[in-house]
């Protein structure tokens, strides 16, 4: 039974829709806010010129791709530790936490350091150039070392989300995304007595409030009772649970890898048509990403649920938690897209009143918003797999949507190309510009969506993954006692 001073959303138990609403509204929210954080960055730098505005766009798939690593590590986190709640083991969920902490700060340091090393060399095989380079550089220099702090801020969230507190892990997001805000115009452009220091500014922004964030999380996981804790005895490294970790991880952080990368190449795809296009791919990837936000949200959620449900033995009810939670997420993105579509070009003039930039960025949310109820369904579904440690198969569903469904027909459609063919014809692609591009992303979104309800539905993911881990605990212990 669980502990009476730990808190937390059971969702094996009671109605579905208020409990996953109960359990999901404070991970949307708190998306939300890391949305207006990304969003104040760009409103901001877009006050300096469309060169910072393109620098931005350009670093944020290259940032993230970094950032990405982490989520193979908060997916098997959330696995874990909401199937051994669920299963009424709460000091096994503590020790999970513990060791999550030691892996991110590990990685987080590892990858900050190449990073740093090879930063020009990053960028330039992005094709930025001239102003944009120098700007670019400016910003990733110092996202780069706030990288361990983001991974620490990530593990936290993820372990007191796998708990079922998601109110606690929305006010570490509202404490980092507060103090981003509050700090952009002072460092970006230079008010009070600081300097003008452009997109560097925002990097530092970026810095501060993460290690604020990532302080007070340190401190909530010490002090306990929000679900999980922190014992400081638990950081001594165990082989076998960072063993689980990475292997439910690993799927998850090539996940990561290979949507951020197709980030990258869809940027690079955009680089050609100019710094409007670029800025109007940031602006609207940045309006894209409230409702990613949304979306992944509700799949934490539905990954929390999922992970209790089968961590009490009810599989029946775990699927009823997804469907349930797929088909809101999917009218409310609609409803979203709607109002897109009534007013475009207000929307990117929030961040750019530039004429070639308004109208581009008006295309593309044409193009890609009514399809934005088919990304946020995936993006659920994805998140169901991942809390029943399937992470493999949300994996599968990236690289569909992104290597088999986006990036092909995007180079198909976006410019004009003649490929000779092994029988000695020769198939000349469209060439419709940047146009193909966005095109590319809707198609993506809706065709990922239909495989990911059929992959779904087959109903392989209801096993779970801590029976497994309980078997491996008695098999060590074997072998110990015959040695």
């Amino acid at each position: 039974m669980a502990s009476p001073e730990r808190r937390g959303v059971d969702m094996t138990t009671g109605a579905i829709s208020p409990k996953l609403l109960h359990l999901a509204w404070p991970l949307v929210l708190g998306n939300l806010l890391q949305t207006a954080y990304n969003l104040a960055d760009m409103f901001w730098v877009g006050r300096v010129g469309r060169e910072s505005v393109a620098a931005v766009a350009l670093m944020f798939p290259l940032s993230w791709m970094f950032v990405s690593t982490s989520i193979g590590i908060t997916a098997a986190t959330i696995a874990l530790v909401s199937q051994h709640v669920g299963a009424g083991d709460e000091r096994r969920a503590d020790r999970v936490v513990a060791q999550t902490v030691l892996l991110t700060l590990v990685v987080g340091i590892a990858l900050a350091a190449l990073g740093w090393t090879f930063r020009v060399d990053l960028l330039s095989l992005m094709g930025a150039d001239g102003q944009v380079f120098t700007e670019a550089l400016a910003y990733i220099e110092i996202i780069f070392l706030a990288l361990p702090l983001t991974f620490l801020f990530f593990a936290f969230r993820a372990s007191l989300q796998g708990a079922g507190d998601t109110k606690t892990a929305m006010w570490l997001v509202l404490l980092s995304a507060g103090v981003n805000v509050v700090l952009d115009p002072f460092l970006i452009l230079g008010w009070g007595p600081f300097p003008a220091m452009g997109t560097r500014g925002a990097g530092w922004a970026t810095f501060v409030s993460r290690g604020l964030a990532t302080a007070a999380g340190i401190g909530i996981l010490l002090r306990g009772g929000f679900g999980v804790k922190l014992h400081v005895g638990d950081l001594r490294p165990d082989p076998r649970i960072l063993r689980k970790l990475i292997d439910i991880g690993y799927p998850g952080t090539l996940d990561g890898w290979a949507r951020s990368f197709a980030a990258v190449v869809m940027a690079a795809f955009v680089t050609p048509f100019g710094d409007a296009a670029i800025a109007a791919y940031g602006v609207g990837v940045r309006l894209m990403s409230v409702t990613w936000s949304v979306a992944g949200a509700v799949g934490q959620a539905t990954a929390t649920g999922v992970g209790q449900n089968l961590g009490a033995k009810t599989p029946d009810r775990a699927g009823r938690v997804t469907w349930v939670a797929t088909g809101g997420t999917m009218a409310l993105l609609g409803v979203a897209a709607g109002i897109c579509l009534l007013v475009p070009e207000l929307l990117i003039r929030v961040f750019l009143d530039d004429p070639a930039t308004v109208s581009e960025g008006a295309t593309f949310l044409y193009v890609i918003a009514p399809f934005w109820a088919f990304f946020g369904g995936t993006m659920v579904i994805q998140g169901a797999f991942r809390g029943a440690g399937q992470t493999k198969v949300a994996m599968a569903l990236s690289l569909l949507s992104r290597w088999v469904f986006r990036v092909p027909v995007a180079i198909v459609l976006a410019f004009s190309l003649s490929v000779a063919l092994p029988t000695g014809h020769t198939l000349e692609t469209l060439g419709i510009g940047v146009v193909g591009i966005w095109i590319a992303f809707s198609v993506g979104g809706f065709l990922s969506f239909l495989v990911a309800v059929a992959w779904f539905r087959l109903g392989r993911w209801q096993e779970g993954v801590i029976e497994d881990e309980r078997e491996t605990v008695v098999a060590d212990a074997t072998v110990d006692e015959s040695d």
